[in-house]
């Protein structure tokens, strides 16, 4: 988009009111970080000439200083693009404001747009739109709506990563993430994903149980027609497989596409996702059938625990035990990648579809496979090895 159009577009969505940062961003996303550094330089020799506090939407202020704004890598995996923030100097893991564009902007308003035209399911590409999924994703997710019992968080997205948000009444509701198709692994393996993996989900607490999720697991599969297996990225929630068993009875045909997947996810590192919950129903149905003696009873809980692993007889099944499903059971290679052992997989529970999209807390969203406990905002984690991203200036 050249600059007239820009220019024009802004113009347009000015008559409409008040303009929002997605709505405004357009320039060189060096030059707007140089520009954030600058104005850091200046708040560390304390020669700023614009006003020092900022104001708190809702009421109260902030002194704007040193202590209180860091830099954080706004991509994974390249510390060089980074936003800086700003925390509340009483709590350092609430995120008040990101700095662009010579000026404050209030979390609430990074997500907001005064563009019509954003409305549904919308493909990121903009730098702003990067800006929006980094705020959702790490700010809104990771630090403000946070399971504390969960206690961790979605690590950033690269530059490059396929993601959709979800804009609903001028705002950002949701976004999922996708793995592409022989896209690599990671950045320390020459492995590529051999299937497209649904890898991250999230909704707003206050746009669940809206129909969200099942929109999005939707969309998802109807951008891949043409693949005849899709995978969702391991572990998988409880409240995703609520998501995924209320989709898939909505919609058998996808039921042999769905594959819960590990990394690159050949044959041996997938497990029929329909099939899953129909061994998870049939083992429910079971227990409830059967009189269970005290010791047996203390072994069925333990085998419900987070962080049990499913039998090993039981995945093999769930790999080979159905002719119906093309390809189950064959192994196109060894898998490398060793799965996190404090990372399970979300069983089923009995809470009803209600649970669809996600409300159970936003720490039962789809997550990540290399989750880590949460940090504050200069300590975000980039990959398994727990390497840190630092408050660099």
């Amino acid at each position: 988009m050249n600059r007239h159009c820009v220019s024009s577009q802004m113009a347009n969505l000015s008559v409409l009111g008040r303009l929002y940062l997605v709505d405004t961003i357009a320039g060189d996303p060096e030059v707007l970080q140089a520009d954030a550094e600058t104005y850091y330089e200046k708040l560390l020799k304390k020669s700023l000439s614009t006003p020092d506090v900022f104001s708190i939407p809702g009421g109260g202020e902030v002194k704007l200083e040193d202590s209180c704004v860091c830099f954080v890598p706004l991509y994974r995996n390249n510390p060089t693009c980074k936003l800086l923030l700003l925390t509340d100097p009483k709590d350092k893991e609430t995120v008040l404001a990101v700095y662009l564009s010579q000026r404050w902007w209030p979390v609430e308003d990074v997500v907001k747009t005064a563009d019509p035209a954003r409305d549904g399911l919308v493909l990121v590409q903009t730098f702003g739109e990067r800006i929006v999924l980094f705020v959702l994703n790490c700010i809104i997710f990771g630090m403000l709506e946070g399971s504390s019992a969960n206690d961790a968080f979605f690590l950033p997205h690269s530059a490059t990563e396929r993601a959709k948000i979800l804009w609903r009444n001028g705002e950002a509701a949701a976004f999922y993430s996708v793995k592409m198709k022989g896209s690599l692994c990671d950045g320390t393996t020459s492995q590529c994903y051999l299937l497209p993996v649904l890898d991250t989900v999230f909704v707003q607490r206050k746009y669940r149980r809206g129909g969200l999720g099942m929109k999005m697991l939707h969309d998802f599969c109807q951008s891949f027609l043409a693949e005849d297996a899709l995978g969702i990225s391991c572990p998988i929630s409880a409240a995703m497989y609520q998501v995924c068993q209320k989709f898939l009875q909505a919609h058998p045909e996808e039921q042999k596409r769905l594959w819960e997947v590990e990394a690159p996810g050949d044959w041996s590192q997938r497990v029929n996702i329909w099939l899953k919950i129909q061994m998870e129903s049939s083992l429910s149905r079971r227990q409830n059938i059967l009189p269970i003696s005290p010791e047996a009873a203390v072994g069925s809980c333990m085998d419900k625990t987070p962080t049990s692993k499913p039998k090993q007889l039981d995945m093999d099944q769930m790999n080979k035990g159905v002719d119906c499903f093309p390809g189950a059971g064959q192994v196109a290679g060894n898998a490398t990648e060793k799965k996190d052992d404090t990372a399970a997989a979300g069983t089923l529970n009995s809470q009803g579809p209600e649970e669809e999209d996600l409300e159970q807390g936003a720490g039962d969203a789809q997550q990540h496979k290399g989750l880590r406990k949460r940090a504050g905002p200069g300590d975000l984690v980039v990959d398994k090895a727990a390497k840190q991203f630092k408050t660099t200036p």
